[in-house]
């Protein structure tokens, strides 16, 4: 808005240098004019977390387009709907909150630290950022992504955010928005690239070998790349969203406000390149912020029932790939596991394909329409149990690994029930504090109230010794496709007999579904004071401590 601000002051200086009553009264219903305008194009949005937030007129332009339209259509947390009743909010509204509170924390950076330099062009580019930042998300957001595709197109390395650059640049050109953006102030080759480095990184991968591989801003503007998708520690206004959102809608307490966060953000230098830091007192709420994370992870995003729904759904998906046309440019059809490969059939393909498999009546979609039947009637593939590697080394995803449990025989009394390799599903579970075994905090600068203009790093035993020593932890699920009593009461055995033979915890039942196996497993049954049995503990240095 900074061109219309320019002229209402042009305007006024010529009210003030102007002597006649008429040409003055031309001049304020100029201005007049003026102000009726921008309060006619800047948009009120009541959003649910937010309250009442302004939204600039060129989000407003982006955000009436079919590209971003359909992310109405598109759950925000996928599978677990079908858990949650009140997890029905989609990626729509998720995006218009990220791009709001982008702007809000770049306008606070901006009032706090005029030295900073930051434009309008700026400010206008995050925004945009943040709104667009999810355009590449496919049907029940990440079950696509980090299902479905790996399935049906293995040893492809897709992601999202790679289909989110596409999106956005389909976005533009197919409705003809490079004169709008010009009009507001962008530059666009600058501008463009701005916008797409903050989605998905730099646009040259080569150039991250480079001490500075953005072209979209220089070096002295880096802290703006820490905004929308922060890579150096995760702590970025996407989470801010989410955390507050999806707690909102899964009646999940949330306890990190993000408001006292951006109270106390500001900029600061670390090795020649500029970095967002907060106050050092801060710390302990941070470490509260990525255990909240993982409580999300272990009580929602990876619930055991909406797990296995995302695993059915997926399993259907894969049976209907091949038979479901989507067209896409030039008439070309596409399938559901190739229509990110263009972006007008990208554009159709969003959860609405589920309804369509299970509506449908065509003979080829038949087994896909019977899983997403199992689905409606909840007769789910039935869940074994839970357990976790003894080592920090976890194991990988494999193909393998029902097979391997099939062949796990109970060596006491095995049950007189054969069991398929095939319908055992293992689910494998990697959850962390968003950077693998590495504390995210460690790659956060503070500063202190004493020298607000200079970076430090705090160490977990500068904050507390009840902080967590570990950051990751693998959790490995169970189920078995079998609605058959007998069958599953096997099946749960061998899963028993399987975890003794890769010395995997115990699961939390395994005294009660196989009392005859767990005694010969001496690590399963140290003895507690009281004389009661009690499942192995890891060592210190092994403990998960994300108990408080």
């Amino acid at each position: 808005m900074d061109s219309m601000d320019n002229k209402q002051e042009e305007l006024a200086v010529m009210v003030q240098q102007e002597n006649l009553p008429a040409e003055r009264l031309k001049v304020l219903a100029c201005l007049n004019d003026l102000r009726q305008q921008r309060l006619d194009v800047m948009k009120v949005f009541n959003d649910p977390i937010h309250g009442h937030i302004e939204i600039h007129p060129l989000l407003v332009r982006i955000i009436d387009t079919p590209q971003f339209q359909r992310l109405r259509y598109i759950k925000q947390l996928g599978g677990t709907y079908f858990v949650f009743p009140g997890a029905s909010h989609n990626r729509f509204e998720h995006s218009i909150g990220v791009g709001y509170l982008a702007g809000l924390l770049v306008r606070t950076l901006k009032e706090r630290q005029p030295e900073l330099d930051i434009t309008q062009r700026d400010i206008l580019c995050v925004e945009i950022a943040g709104l667009c930042h999810d355009l590449g998300h496919g049907p029940f957001s990440h079950m696509f992504d980090g299902r479905f595709i790996p399935l049906a197109r293995p040893g492809l390395k897709w992601k999202h955010e790679t289909a989110s650059v596409e999106m956005f640049e389909h976005l533009v050109t197919s409705n003809k928005l490079e004169e709008v953006m010009r009009s507001y102030g962008l530059v666009l080759e600058e501008d463009f690239n701005f916008i797409k480095e903050q989605i998905g990184g730099p646009i040259d991968e080569a150039a991250c070998e480079k001490s500075w591989p953005y072209r979209g801003r220089p070096k002295e503007k880096s802290f703006l790349y820490d905004i929308v998708a922060n890579k150096k520690n995760g702590i970025d206004v996407d989470k801010l969203d989410y955390f507050a959102r999806d707690c909102h809608h899964l009646g999940i307490p949330n306890n990190f406000d993000y408001n006292r966060y951006l109270k106390f953000t500001r900029v600061c230098e670390v090795n020649s390149q500029k970095h967002i830091c907060t106050r050092d007192k801060e710390a302990g709420n941070l470490y509260d912020m990525f255990h909240e994370r993982h409580w999300l992870h272990r009580r929602a995003y990876q619930h055991k029932t909406g797990n296995i729904i995302e695993i059915m759904i997926t399993e259907a998906f894969q049976k209907a790939d091949k038979f479901f046309k989507i067209e896409g440019s030039g008439g070309k059809q596409y399938h559901i596991s190739t229509a990110m490969e263009d972006m007008e059939a990208y554009t159709k393909l969003t959860d609405n394909i589920y309804l369509e498999i299970l509506h449908s009546n065509r003979p080829e979609l038949k087994e896909a329409r019977e899983i997403l039947h199992k689905i409606e009637r909840r007769e789910l593939y039935k869940y074994l149990g839970e357990t976790q590697p003894e080592t920090m080394e976890g194991i990988g995803k494999s193909n393998n690994l029902g097979e391997d449990i099939a062949n796990s025989k109970p060596e006491k009394d095995p049950p007189d029930v054969e069991v398929k390799a095939e319908d055992f599903i293992v689910d494998v579970i990697n959850i962390d504090y968003g950077m693998k075994e590495q504390n995210p905090i460690d790659k956060v600068h503070f500063y202190t109230k004493a020298d607000p203009s200079k970076a430090v790093n705090i160490r977990r035993e500068q904050v507390s010794k009840f902080l967590p020593v570990t950051f990751s932890e693998q959790v490995i699920r169970v189920y078995y496709k079998s609605q058959d009593p007998v069958i599953l009461s096997a099946a749960k055995q061998y899963f028993i007999q399987w975890c003794m033979k890769n010395d995997f915890t115990k699961p939390q039942d395994g005294d009660v579904v196989a009392p005859h196996l767990t005694p010969m497993k001496k690590s399963w049954n140290n003895m507690r004071d009281d004389g009661h049995r009690t499942g192995s503990e890891p060592s210190c240095k092994q403990r998960l401590s994300f108990d408080k």
